[in-house]
């Protein structure tokens, strides 16, 4: 454990020790192929960045980031089966593109498997694709993470970093509303989650112009 990882322990108490985050670390790895495992690397080490700019707990960030793609890589056919099998109900969306059930899947497959039982990691894990109206701290984190981490490119994401290096709620509004332009520019099914999430914090931060992000936004069901 490095030193700042002992202030962080210190500081935010969330009970998350290094043998947790070398057992989430040890699962994507076996889980994903090299080049996703790579993703969530890079994901860890943005949301890192951001939980401790933003003062949000990096322990629980970092087990979260490290868990939130566990399921990215299975068959859609599997990941319907094992959603069904956690409790999901299906939405016609996740009907239409299983891809979007990977969150919630990882989510009951971290906590089936022992890995996470923090109530604010696992709803980080389950929301990290679509969010949701009144994602909490670390699930923001975490979603602007796996949005904005350094391979990302598309048009408007550096003025996106610099937006979720400021203001989490900004950025949380930029970035959704560039993943619905996305959606809909090449015809993605779109989450109502996902408009309900948009729409919750273009209420904390109403537009004024045009966002920070105005490109077309990152694959949503790649994420």
């Amino acid at each position: 454990m490095t030193e700042r990882d002992r202030g962080a322990a210190e500081t935010f108490g969330g009970g998350i020790a290094p043998a947790d985050l070398e057992r989430a670390r040890r699962a994507a790895a076996a889980a994903l192929s090299p080049r996703r495992f790579e993703h969530v690397v890079r994901v860890v080490e943005t949301a890192r960045g951001l939980a401790l700019r933003h003062g949000v707990d990096p322990l629980r960030v970092e087990l979260a980031a490290w868990l939130h793609d566990l399921a990215r890589e299975r068959p859609a056919e599997e990941l319907v089966a094992a959603a069904r099998r956690g409790g999901w109900v299906l939405d016609a969306a996740e009907r239409a593109d299983p891809l979007l059930l990977h969150g919630p899947v990882a989510a009951w497959e971290a906590a089936r498997k022992g890995l996470a039982r923090d109530p604010d990691v696992l709803e980080a894990v389950r929301w990290h694709t679509t969010a949701r109206p009144g994602l909490g701290p670390v699930g923001c984190i975490v979603f602007l993470a796996d949005k904005l981490e350094p391979a990302r490119d598309y048009p408007g994401v550096d003025a996106l970093r610099r937006l979720a290096a400021q203001d989490v709620d900004g950025a949380m509004a930029a970035v959704l509303d560039d993943l619905i332009r996305h959606c809909l520019d090449r015809g993605y099914w779109l989450p109502a989650v996902t408009v309900a999430a948009r729409n919750h914090w273009r209420q904390r931060r109403p537009l004024s112009g045009t966002s920070a992000g105005a490109g077309t936004g990152p694959p949503m069901p790649k994420s």
